[in-house]
């Protein structure tokens, strides 16, 4: 499938891995800033935080991807995405760039498995293949 020039993606890092996100699904990128603990909830939510006057929960992709956790640093950042009319930050390692992909195909026939659905389409840039992400999964859990 060839990939649409309207559609631009944001890469961002986690780990080793850099990933896309739609950038019509996010709302705003911020620093890291404190996040209040929820007691008893999933795994992968660091808890919640304020932004502008709205409590927003906020899950940690490393921990969504089952990956060892590191310490904040500088460009640790909080992608919010506006997720079914609901704002949701997200923890990542790092935020790169805006791109746009030549070419995106399905990772259906690439990608199998649990950790598999997380990764909807793979796309093809000058920096070579980048998973893009399926917030479906991601966010469900």
């Amino acid at each position: 499938m060839e990939a649409s020039q309207q559609d631009q993606y944001i890469v961002i890092e986690v780990g080793v891995d850099k990933y896309a996100l739609k950038i019509s699904e996010v709302y705003e990128i911020l620093k890291m800033q404190k996040v209040t603990a929820v007691p008893n909830s999933k795994t992968f939510l660091e808890g919640v935080t304020n932004i502008r006057g709205n409590i927003v929960p906020v899950i940690s992709l490393r921990k969504r991807f089952q990956l060892e956790e590191r310490p904040e640093i500088h460009q640790t950042k909080i992608v919010v995405v506006n997720y079914h009319e609901e704002l949701i930050g997200i923890v990542v390692d790092g935020v790169n760039q805006v791109t746009r992909f030549s070419k995106i195909q399905s990772s259906a026939d690439i990608v199998s498995g649990v950790d598999g659905s997380f990764v909807q389409e793979i796309g093809q840039s000058e920096d070579g293949l980048i998973g893009i992400l399926n917030l479906e999964q991601v966010l469900a859990g």
